[in-house]
């Protein structure tokens, strides 16, 4: 079974080569998330990632165990990176608008940026969640981003902000949709209508609308003019 190895150079100036297997993990993971996004869990091949990465299809099953448990971990990871891009916002000691303002701006551009993360959400929609429900570190990293946006929330009523109510979950539904729309039908909008939503100009108009129809639906209306 082969492992990735990384170069170490000795005090005499020779190189080493060391085992790697966090990288070499990691690299199965990122191909696969390319692979499952793509030709979703059915139609992804083993062996074709094996192809792509620095390791070998037996080093894979090592590894994962299967191609379902090979999924199930680069699921885990795309879910990761974003709940830890949203942790070094560091949004905790903004002013509640402006802090809710940046939330949905990285969500947008997260989004954007990483297409095969909405593709690989919208294979586990396909498979109605199944693979998702057994992982409780998925749950674990959603829930303390419920809890990041609750925490915003009760600051912005305590402010006179934001109007009373609203459940921090829905909000976090309603920054979701509007940003996980822009990948997952950008192409069939652009074609019905026949205009390029994927252009700069558009993406631009459409992340401050985005913004703006978050803010105005947690905002009091009172304070709309604020705006």
């Amino acid at each position: 079974m082969a492992i990735s190895t990384t170069r170490k150079t000795r005090p005499d100036g020779t190189q080493t080569r060391a085992q790697d297997p966090e990288g070499t993990r990691q690299n199965i993971i990122e191909v696969a998330s390319q692979e499952f996004a793509l030709n979703g869990l059915s139609g992804a091949r083993i062996d074709e990632i094996a192809a792509k990465t620095r390791a070998s299809k037996r080093m894979i099953y090592y590894y994962f165990g299967d191609k379902e448990g090979l999924y199930l971990s680069a699921l885990e990871n795309a879910y990761r990176q974003v709940r830890e891009g949203e942790a070094k916002l560091d949004i905790n000691g903004l002013p509640p608008l402006e802090a809710l303002k940046r939330l949905v701006e990285f969500t947008f551009d997260h989004h954007h940026q990483h297409e095969d993360f909405i593709r690989m959400v919208m294979v586990e929609n396909i498979h109605h969640g199944e693979y998702l429900a057994r992982s409780e570190v998925i749950r674990d990293l959603n829930v303390t981003a419920i809890g990041h946006i609750g925490t915003l929330y009760a600051k912005g009523l305590a402010e006179g902000l934001f109007r009373e109510g609203l459940d921090p979950l829905e909000v976090h539904w309603q920054i979701s949709a509007l940003c996980f729309f822009n990948v997952s039908n950008r192409a069939t909008f652009s074609k019905i209508f026949g205009k390029d939503f994927g252009s700069s100009q558009m993406q631009e108009t459409l992340r401050s609308n985005a913004v703006d129809m978050v803010l105005r639906y947690v905002l009091r209306p009172e304070k709309l003019a604020a705006l």
